[in-house]
């Protein structure tokens, strides 16, 4: 089952990705990650990045979307994968689709997280960061010991409210019209199915709800 999460910064996708993942036992792929473990092996599409980077250009669509292609063909990853900010706009949506199928695959569910802004900006200016492996944390003061690594937690410059606001319009323009895309796909013939979840209450209730959408 390859599977797209989805929802605004702040929303859970990345700590509900994890725990589907490991229910469903399918790795999870987050861009941030594929993209510097192709740079730290040197590979054709990691140096393209990295030479971008050193630029401090974006790296293009397509060279993400080819170091996708290529974790996506790793055997471990046959029978299924979770997908974590791969698809931020309608031409990254096309992209995988492309990529996908080129390796006789598709999207399979659309996981869309809800929450209101307002609920966003409150949770994500009370987050701290560690410097480290990046794992987020809700109620530690900046400069508590990360639990995983050691490194200290720092407050990032985009978790302050303005940033976080800003953070949102750019949501709502980029990435929305990606959830409409997705429904328009669903309704065609073996299209992807689209799963709204309300992401407000207790972790591991809506885990429980995600995992009853995919099982059901």
């Amino acid at each position: 089952m390859n599977i797209v999460l989805l929802g605004p910064p702040g929303a859970g996708k990345g700590t509900q990705g994890e725990r589907v993942a490991k229910q469903l036992d399918i790795p999870k792929l987050a861009t941030g990650d594929v993209l510097r473990a192709a740079v730290a092996a040197g590979t054709e599409m990691g140096l393209r990045a990295r030479a971008a980077m050193e630029r401090g250009d974006l790296v293009p669509d397509a060279v993400i979307l080819g170091i996708m292609k290529d974790a996506l063909a790793e055997p471990e990853k046959s029978k299924g994968v979770v997908l974590d900010g791969v698809v931020r706009t309608v031409p990254q949506a096309e992209g995988l689709e492309r990529v996908l199928v080129e390796l006789g695959r598709k999207v399979d569910v659309v996981l869309l997280f809800e929450v209101g802004d307002e609920e966003l900006v409150r949770r994500l200016s009370a987050r701290a960061t560690c410097e480290g492996c990046q794992t987020p944390y809700t109620g530690l003061e900046p400069g508590t010991a990360c639990a995983k690594c050691g490194a200290k937690l720092v407050r990032r410059k985009d978790d302050e409210p303005a940033a976080i606001r800003q953070r949102m319009r750019a949501y709502h323009e980029q990435t929305e019209p990606v959830v409409a895309w997705y429904e328009s796909r669903a309704k065609k013939a073996n299209g992807p199915r689209v799963v709204r979840v309300n992401a407000l209450g207790d972790i591991n209730d809506i885990t429980k709800t995600v995992m009853r959408e995919l099982r059901g």
